[in-house]
This record gives C-alpha cells, sequence and structure tokens, in this order.
C-alpha cells in the first residue's frame, strides 16, 4: 500500500522475527565532548583560600609570630613602665622617666642577646647545656652569701652587683634549665617509658634548682619552674602516671615546709579562700593590693582612663609597675587593652605549639614546651594574683613588668625560641629565598634612578625633550610608512 508521496511507512509484522539492526556508531571527530570533559576538569579554577589561612600555613608563620608578640609586647612594656611609675617617682623627688628610663637599658641589653640567642645553632645549646646548668646553679647558691644576697619582700633571692644594681639569679636557673631538660630528655625519649630512665638525670637537676629556690623563699619563682619541669616531662613523653605522682609528691612537700609553717603565705591563702571584703578587718593588711587591684580593673570600663590617668598608680597600689601593673592596664586601657595582652599571649603560647607540632627534631619539641609553659604559666599566674584568684607570691608579667633580670632572661628565651622556629621544616629555605633588607633597598634606588627615554622631563628643556620623545609622524597621524605599503601590497588576500 502506497500513501503520501514521499512517505514509506514500516514493513507489517510476520511470523519471522525481525532482527535487530546495530545503531550506527557515532562519528569520530577531533575535539569531542569526551576528549574535552579531562581539558574542562583540569581548566576548572580551584577554590581559592584566603589570604589569612596562606600566611598560617607558610612555614615563616611561626617565626614572625614569636618576632612579632614580642616586639609588641615589650613595647606596651615600656609604655605601661612609664605611666605606672612616673608618679611616684615624682613624689620621691626623683625624674619621672627614672624607671623607664632603667627598664629601656635593660632592653637595650636584652635585645641584642636576643638577636645572638636567636642565631645559635641549636648543636650549641646542646653542647654547653650542662656547662649552663652548674653555672646557674652556682649562681643561685650566692643568694646565701652574707654581704653578695639581699633580701626583698622576705624573699633572699637577689644578689647585689654594686651600686643600684641587682640581680635575680632565679630567672638565669630557668633558662638554663629549660635547655638542660631539652637536651637531656631529647636525647633519651625512646627510652622514657622506663621509670629509671625517666628519673635520672632529669629529676635530681630540676628539683636541685626548685630546692635552691624554695629555700630562698621565692615561691613564686618555684611555681613557675614547676610549669616548666612539667611541660617538658609531658612532651617528651614521660608516662602520665610519674607526672602526676610527682606533681602530688611535690605539691605536698611545698605545703608542709613553705606554706604549712608561713603565717604570712598561710593567712593569704586562708583570706583568698574565704573573700577579700573592702570593709573586713583584713582590708588594710593581707587583702590591700587584692581590692586595690581589683578596682583598678573595675575603673577602667571597656576603653580605660587614659594613659597617664590612672588613680591606684598615686601610691595606692603597690608595686604598680611590677607585680600589678596588669591592673594599671586594666584601668588605663580598659578591658580592650587588658584583652590584647591576653591575646598576645595566647599567641606566643601557640607559636611554641606550632614549634612543638611541627618540629623533627625532640630537643626543639620539649624546649618549646618549656618556653611556653614558662611564659603562658608565668602570665597566667600573675593576671590570677591581680583579679583575685590566686594569692599574691610576687610573679611579675612578662615582658611588660618592671625588672631587669627578668626581662633581660625571657628576651634571650624568645631568642632561644626565634632559633628553634628557625630550624622548622621549610623555614630555613625560605629564610634563605628572601631577599635581604639591602638588596630591596638597593633595588628601589636603583629603581628610582632609571629613566624611561620616553617619559618627559618637566624643567628647563621639557619643550625639546618632549620632542624628541613624540613618535614618528607617520606613526602618529595613522598614515603608513612606505615600507609598510609594499608590504601589505606584497600580501595574497586570504580566500573568503
Amino acid at each position: 500500500m502506497t500513501g503520501a508521496p514521499g512517505v514509506t511507512r514500516a514493513p507489517r509484522a510476520t511470523g519471522t522475527r525481525a532482527q535487530a539492526v546495530p545503531a550506527a556508531k557515532p562519528r569520530a571527530a577531533s575535539g569531542g565532548k569526551a576528549a574535552s570533559r579531562p581539558a574542562k576538569a583540569a581548566a576548572r579554577p580551584k577554590p581559592k583560600r584566603s589570604t589569612l589561612a596562606t600566611v598560617w600555613d607558610s612555614p615563616l608563620a611561626t617565626y614572625y609570630l614569636v618576632a612579632g608578640v614580642t616586639a609588641t609586647l615589650l613595647a606596651i612594656g615600656l609604655v605601661m613602665v612609664l605611666s605606672s611609675s612616673a608618679v611616684t617617682q615624682i613624689a620621691k623627688g626623683n625624674s619621672p622617666f627614672g624607671v623607664f628610663l632603667q627598664q629601656a637599658q635593660y632592653a637595650l641589653i636584652g635585645i641584642p642577646l636576643l638577636l645572638v640567642a636567636a642565631h645559635v645553632p641549636v648543636r650549641i645549646y646542646k653542647r654547653f647545656a650542662w656547662v649552663g646548668l652548674i653555672g646557674a646553679l652556682a649562681l643561685q647558691c650566692l643568694v646565701f652569701v652574707p654581704g653578695i644576697s639581699k633580701e626583698v619582700g622576705g624573699n633572699r633571692s637577689w644578689i647585689h652587683v654594686g651600686g643600684s644594681v641587682q640581680f635575680q639569679p632565679a630567672e638565669v636557673a630557668k633558662l638554663a634549665l629549660v635547655v638542660w631538660l631539652a637536651t637531656v630528655l631529647g636525647r633519651k625519649q625512646r627510652l622514657l617509658g622506663q621509670a629509671r630512665h625517666a628519673i635520672i638525670p632529669a629529676v635530681p637537676g630540676a628539683l636541685l634548682v626548685i630546692g635552691l629556690v624554695l629555700v630562698g623563699k621565692d615561691l613564686g619563682t618555684a611555681l613557675v619552674v614547676m610549669m616548666l619541669v612539667v611541660g617538658a616531662f609531658f612532651v617528651a613523653g614521660v608516662p602520665l602516671r610519674l607526672l602526676v605522682a610527682g606533681m602530688g609528691i611535690g605539691g605536698i612537700f611545698v605545703w608542709q615546709l613553705f606554706l604549712n609553717g608561713n603565717s604570712n603565705r598561710g593567712g593569704r591563702i586562708s583570706v583568698l579562700l574565704k573573700g577579700c571584703d573592702p570593709n573586713g578587718a583584713n582590708a588594710q593588711e593581707l587583702c590591700y593590693q587584692t581590692i586595690h587591684g581589683m578596682q583598678a580593673l573595675g575603673s577602667g570600663g571597656l576603653t580605660g582612663v587614659g594613659l597617664g590617668a590612672s588613680r591606684q598608680a598615686w601610691g595606692y597600689l603597690p608595686a604598680a609597675s611590677n607585680d600589678f601593673i596588669f591592673a594599671i592596664i586594666g584601668e588605663e586601657l580598659g578591658l580592650l587593652g587588658a584583652g590584647l595582652v591576653l591575646v598576645l599571649v595566647g599567641l606566643l603560647g601557640y607559636a611554641c605549639y606550632r614549634v612543638v607540632r611541627r618540629h623533627e627534631d625532640p630537643f626543639a619539641k620539649v624546649a618549646a614546651a618549656a618556653i611556653g609553659c614558662w611564659i603562658v604559666g608565668q602570665s597566667l599566674v600573675n593576671v590570677g594574683v591581680v583579679i583575685g584568684v590566686i594569692p599574691v607570691i610576687g610573679v611579675p608579667l612578662p615582658l611588660i613588668s618592671a625588672g631587669g633580670s627578668a626581662l633581660v632572661t625571657t628576651l634571650v628565651a624568645m631568642g632561644i625560641l626565634l632559633s628553634l622556629a628557625r630550624t622548622e621544616p621549610g623555614t630555613s629555605e625560605a629564610l634563605a629565598a628572601r631577599p635581604s633588607i639591602a638588596r630591596r633597598t638597593l633595588g628601589v634606588v636603583a629603581g628610582a634612578g632609571r629613566r624611561s627615554p620616553r617619559t618627559p622631563v618637566r624643567s628647563g628643556g621639557s619643550t625639546q625633550s618632549a620632542r624628541k620623545a613624540q613618535p614618528a609622524p607617520s606613526a602618529r597621524s595613522g598614515r603608513k610608512s612606505p615600507s609598510g605599503r609594499k608590504a601589505h601590497r606584497g600580501r595574497e588576500r586570504p580566500a573568503r
């Protein structure tokens, strides 16, 4: 049956099954969809990472973090020492800049030592670890020599060098103990699972330093040294049961010998547990510093009363430029200033954590952990004393409180931390590839000296220079040169 012209109908189905007609294969064409999919996938733009994440993952992040935080805390400390001590110095008939200039002198001593310590190789620290510890113990023994030692605030922990210069050897002992513990525990890291290797020689050396400090009745420094030792042992891999047992025995020993028999320290602890009442019987005695420290923090508000406008610094708060300088920071700079100091201390602790996680040398891990527990732990103890949750035990705020020996040794500790950060994986290569300051300065000067030939000069001969720099008339007017016309005439027109 024939249908409409030009149209062919399908044949009718018969008894036999119709055979399947194979489908026509797709015509292979160059640059098809299947071939272009991998190219498109490779051409897709990768998700961009934020600038902060890129900087944070950089090998130089720890190095610059330690350097930046140290410089910022040191600058804040110098400003606050001047602000908190000027009034009391004027009242004594001295220069208002006296304490500030003395602190600046110690900073000028500590900064070069920081730079030297930052460039000393790690192997040098390991080589002289035992010598440093023995020398620090010898200095600490000098506090018991009559005529040399000096007692300050009931603590025999100072050496009178001459004139008005005093020195606290316990600060050097902390620094030497950090390097010594890192050397000893780093070498025996695989054997620390055994009790005898975990105890000898690290525990006797640490107990010797802590014992000499406690004999001098410096409980605050001894507490900081204990935190330093605990951090070093924990990161080194000492079993937790041994660590907890040692902390318990040490706590009982300190309580029985140095707190239970001391009426002043025992009274401070009992008053702290009961609470300090501004109208109570101890308001003018054991609670005096705590009450005025809390008043300074409370009167600061959010933004503070301003630099130099503190009321507590007018002789109401003892040790305003030393142990209670955080209260002056909260009063003059407010919650924002006090919070900034705490954030900077936290960043410094995070930098130590980065060294522990990223470094491959056990010495660097233990040393960074010990320094971190030293700085962060001492800062928390100082803040806890100011806000009244820890008894007053005389611990300065690192890099901020006035005090020469504490500032210099802390800066040296930051230099050691920078030396460890320089040896992180990839950091030394990144520092070597970084252009030096002198090279960048010379490049800027040389670039400024070069002058483009087409740049007009606006001085005396500006018209002639500008005319010389102008292009040829043919190129400026848009007409083609003869050679260009010949070349164009010689070309063949492409076929349409």
